[in-house]
C-alpha cells in the first residue's frame, strides 16, 4: 500500500486516495491509536483506517468520549493519537478534550470531516464553520481536500506534507492538539476500484522527519540557577506535573531520570524536595517530604520554615496551601520544559524552558564542586525530622479511619484509599487520578513510591471525560490502569463505559461513592451561615441518587461494591487478575464525616509538631 516518491502515477483525484494518504503518513510517524466516532461525511477516513489496519481503531459512539479516549492514549504513550469524526456538532464535542490537550501538553490530532467549500454557507445539512472552531486552543490547524485538477505528484506532496506537519506540531515542544479539517465531496464511498495512497518516502519514512526535543540549557540559565541555589540556605525544590517533559506521558524512564536529577540537585543544595504525587517524582529519598500538605497547614511550621528561594520544576503544586506557600518565596526559579508558564501568582523571578533533567544535573555538578550543601545540614535535617514524624502520625490517623472510627458513619475514608492504592498497586501499574478531591487526597496522603506511573488531566483540571481518558490510557500505554475518581466524575462520563466490555485494555475504575461533590464540603459554600443546607445540597453537592453498580451493569461493565479500604484493595486485585474494564464502587464516609476525617489526619500531624 506504500509507494515511493518517484512513482508519479497515482491518481490525484478522489476521497480514497486523500484519506489513505493521510492515514499512511500517520502510520509512518508512529500514531498510537485512532478513536473513531461513526458518521457519514467521515466515511472515507473510516474506511481508510479500517483497510490499512496498522493503527488500532477504537469505535466510540460519543465524540466527546472518543476525544478523551484518544487523549488518554496519547498521554500514556507520549505520542499522538487520532480522534476522527464527522461534520457539524460532532466537531464541537471534541472541544473539551482539545482544551485539556492544549493546557496539559498532550499530542492529539483531531481529524474532522467537513463539507466541501461550495456547500458552506448554503444551508447544507450538518454544515458549520469548522475552520478555526477551536480558536487558540490548538498548536496548528490546516484545511485539506482533494485536488482533482492537480497532477498526482503535487497532490501527494500536499496531503502527506499536511499529515506529517500535523504530527510534528502535535509533538512540539510544547506538545498539544492540532486540527486537520478534511473537505470531502460525494460520493463518500468508493465507486469502482479505489486507488492506492499517494506515493510516500522510500522505506516507510515519514514525509518530513523532526525528532522532538526540549531546548538545551544555555550557560546563562545554568549560572542563574546555581546563583539562586548557592546564595540561599533556606530553599526548597517543588515539583509539579509536567516536569519530565511536555505533559504527554513522558514514560517511566523519563520520570525516573527526572527524579534522580531532582534528588541530586537537592542533595547538592541541602534543600528538601516537595514533589506533588502526580509529578511521579515523589520517590523515596532523604530529601523527600511527602507530608508537606499537612505540615504547611500548621501555621507555626509554615512560618518558621518559609523558604527564601524555591526551584519549581514543572507546574505549581496542586493544593492551594502548598502552591501559595511556594509562591511566597522571595526568589523563585521555574524550570519549565513544557512551556507551561506555571506562575499563576506572577512572582517568578526567572524561568528556563530547557529540559529539566539536563539543567538540574548541570547545576548540581557546579553546586557539588563548591560543596554548597555541606553547610546546610540543620535546614535539611529539620525537614527530614518533620517528615519522619508527620509520616508516622499521618499513617496512624489513616489506619484508624477504617470504617469511620470516631464517627457514626460506615464506609471507607477516601484519603486512606488514595494512600493504600499508592502503597499497594504492583510495579508497572498506572494510577490515573481524577480532578477535584482524588488528586488532592493523593497530594495530601500518598507516600513516596517508585515503580508506579501517575496520570491526571491537570491541564484544565476538569472532571469531564475521565473514564474515557483512563480507558484510553490502558489502550495506549500497554500497562494496567487503576483509576481513582469521584462519583460525580464517574456519572459525568458514564458514556465512557459504553463498549468497555470489548476494549483491549485492563482498566479498573475505583469510584468513591459519597453521594455527591465532596470537594464543596471543604469550601465556604458549605457554611450554613453562608448557604442554607438545602440550597447547598441542590446547587453544589448535587447527590446523584444512582446505584453505580447497576449503572455499570447497564453498560455491560463488571462492577462490585466495597465498604472498607481493605475490601477496595482486595477487589482491585481480583479485577486486575481478571483483566478487562471493570469498576470497584467504594462506599465512603458521608461528606461531613469525610471532612472530619481529613481534619483529624491534619490535626495528628500538628500534634507531633508541637
Amino acid at each position: 500500500m506504500t509507494g515511493t516518491a518517484g512513482d508519479g502515477k497515482a491518481a490525484s483525484g478522489g476521497n480514497p486516495a486523500l484519506a489513505r494518504s493521510l492515514v499512511d503518513e500517520w502510520v509512518r510517524a508512529g500514531t498510537v491509536l485512532a478513536a473513531l466516532a461513526p458518521g457519514s461525511r467521515s466515511t472515507p477516513l473510516a474506511l481508510a483506517l479500517a483497510d490499512d489496519g496498522r493503527i488500532p481503531v477504537e469505535v466510540v459512539l460519543d465524540e466527546r468520549s472518543a476525544a478523551f479516549l484518544a487523549l488518554g492514549a496519547a498521554r500514556a504513550a507520549g505520542r499522538p493519537a487520532l480522534v476522527v469524526c464527522t461534520s457539524g456538532t460532532a466537531v464541537a464535542n471534541l472541544h473539551p478534550a482539545v482544551l485539556e490537550a492544549f493546557h496539559g501538553r498532550v499530542p492529539l490530532v483531531a481529524c474532522t470531516a467537513d463539507r466541501p467549500p461550495e456547500l458552506r454557507d448554503t444551508g447544507a445539512n450538518q454544515t458549520v464553520h469548522q475552520g478555526g472552531i477551536f480558536g487558540p486552543a490548538v498548536r496548528w490547524a490546516a484545511e485539506v481536500g482533494d485536488l482533482a485538477a492537480t497532477d498526482a505528484a503535487a497532490a501527494g506532496r500536499y496531503w502527506r506534507s499536511v499529515a506529517s506537519r500535523a504530527w510534528i506540531e502535535a509533538m512540539g515542544p510544547p506538545a498539544g492538539p492540532v486540527h486537520v479539517n478534511v473537505a470531502l465531496r460525494e460520493p463518500l464511498v468508493p465507486i469502482g476500484a479505489s486507488g492506492p495512497p499517494a506515493p510516500g518516502r522510500p522505506g516507510s519514512a515519514p514525509w518530513t522527519a523532526q525528532p522532538p526535543a526540549d531546548p538545551p540549557a544555555a550557560d546563562g540559565e545554568v549560572a542563574r540557577l546555581v546563583e539562586v541555589v548557592a546564595g540561599v540556605e533556606r530553599g526548597v525544590v517543588a515539583v509539579g506535573w509536567g516536569g519530565a517533559g511536555a505533559g504527554a506521558g513522558a514514560g517511566a524512564g523519563a520520570v525516573d531520570r527526572l527524579a534522580g536529577a531532582v534528588a541530586r540537585v537537592a542533595a547538592a543544595a541541602g534543600w528538601p524536595v516537595l514533589a506533588d504525587a502526580v509529578s511521579g517524582v515523589r520517590a523515596p529519598g532523604p530529601a523527600t517530604v511527602s507530608t508537606y500538605d499537612a505540615l504547611l497547614r500548621h501555621d507555626a511550621f509554615a512560618r518558621d520554615h518559609r523558604p527564601e528561594a524555591v526551584v519549581q520544576v514543572g507546574a505549581p503544586l496542586t493544593g492551594r496551601v502548598g502552591s501559595s506557600w511556594v509562591a511566597g518565596a522571595a526568589e523563585r526559579f521555574v524550570v519549565d520544559p513544557g512551556r507551561l508558564w506555571g506562575d499563576p501568582s506572577r512572582t517568578a523571578a526567572a524561568r528556563s524552558p530547557a529540559g529539566a533533567e539536563a539543567l538540574l544535573h548541570q547545576a548540581a555538578a557546579e553546586l557539588e564542586a563548591g560543596a554548597v550543601g555541606r553547610g546546610r545540614r540543620r535546614w535539611a535535617e529539620a525537614w527530614a525530622g518533620a517528615e519522619a514524624r508527620a509520616r508516622v502520625a499521618l499513617d496512624e490517623a489513616l489506619d484508624e479511619s477504617l470504617d469511620g472510627v470516631g464517627t457514626s458513619a460506615v464506609g471507607a475514608f477516601e484519603g486512606r484509599i488514595a494512600r493504600d492504592l499508592v502503597r499497594h498497586l504492583p510495579d508497572g501499574t498506572t494510577l490515573a487520578v481524577a480532578s477535584s478531591m482524588p488528586v488532592r487526597d493523593l497530594e495530601s496522603f500518598a507516600p513516596p513510591r517508585r515503580g508506579l506511573g501517575l496520570l491526571a488531566n491537570r491541564g484544565v483540571s476538569g472532571i469531564d471525560g475521565f473514564t474515557s481518558t483512563a480507558v484510553g490510557a490502558g489502550l495506549g500505554g500497554g500497562r494496567p490502569v487503576v483509576a481513582l475518581l469521584g462519583d460525580l466524575a464517574f456519572v459525568h462520563d458514564a458514556g465512557g463505559l459504553l463498549g468497555g466490555g470489548r476494549r483491549r485494555a485492563d482498566v479498573v475504575l475505583v469510584v468513591l461513592d459519597n453521594g455527591g461533590g465532596a470537594i464543596f464540603s471543604f469550601l465556604p459554600q458549605a457554611d450554613p451561615a453562608v448557604v442554607a443546607p438545602s440550597t447547598f445540597e441542590r446547587l453544589f453537592a448535587t447527590p446523584h441518587g444512582l446505584d453505580l453498580v447497576a449503572l455499570c451493569a447497564a453498560y455491560g461493565v463488571p462492577a462490585v461494591r466495597a465498604t472498607s479500604a481493605p475490601a477496595v484493595l482486595a477487589a482491585v486485585d481480583a479485577a486486575l487478575a481478571e483483566g478487562g474494564v471493570s469498576a470497584v464502587v467504594a462506599t465512603t464516609l458521608d461528606r461531613a464525616a469525610n471532612v472530619a476525617a481529613h481534619h483529624r489526619a491534619w490535626a495528628a500531624v500538628a500534634g507531633v509538631l508541637g
